[in-house]
């Protein structure tokens, strides 16, 4: 009778080819989740930051209530979601600038405002810290891009 099959060196030697070739593609994986959370986070920036400049916008056009002294930007990021009164309207029907606030997808806590560190529009850019009004947001994720920039800078 002849036999039919693989010896055992053969399904060893398929076996540690197949594990080389996992090994090889792994990196590959690791690289391209890292890809695709820092496109999701250039797009939450941009659309935060495009937020703040449509509020501005409305502020100077006299659309939402200022007070004397004031920038013109939100208080915080959560008036972006929860809108304001719009001053020119005859039923002042409120302005709405985010639908939801989108979190950070580098942080690994949550927090207030989404995890996102706040920049008001007293603080430098070299150091930007809260204060009284919401000018810009940044990652607080530590690390480094792709292209070799801190996450803060971006």
């Amino acid at each position: 009778m002849k036999a039919r099959g693989f010896t055992l060196i053969e399904l060893v030697v398929t076996l540690a080819l197949l594990g080389v070739m996992a090994l090889m593609a792994a990196p590959l994986a690791e690289l391209s989740a890292q890809r695709a959370r820092e496109q999701e986070l250039r797009l939450a920036l941009r659309e935060i930051r495009s937020a703040l400049d449509q509020y501005k916008a409305a502020a100077d056009q006299g659309l939402i209530e200022r007070k004397v002294g004031d920038s013109g930007y939100p208080p915080d990021l959560d008036t972006l979601v929860s809108g304001v009164r719009n001053q020119k309207s005859p039923g002042r029907e409120p302005l709405y600038f985010l639908r939801r606030i989108p979190r950070d997808p580098l942080a690994v806590g949550g927090g207030g405002d989404a995890g996102w560190g706040l920049r008001s529009y007293a603080s430098s850019a070299a150091d930007p810290a809260p204060g009284v009004d919401v000018f810009d947001v940044y990652t607080r994720a530590p690390g480094n891009g792709l292209d070799g920039r801190p996450y803060r800078d971006w």
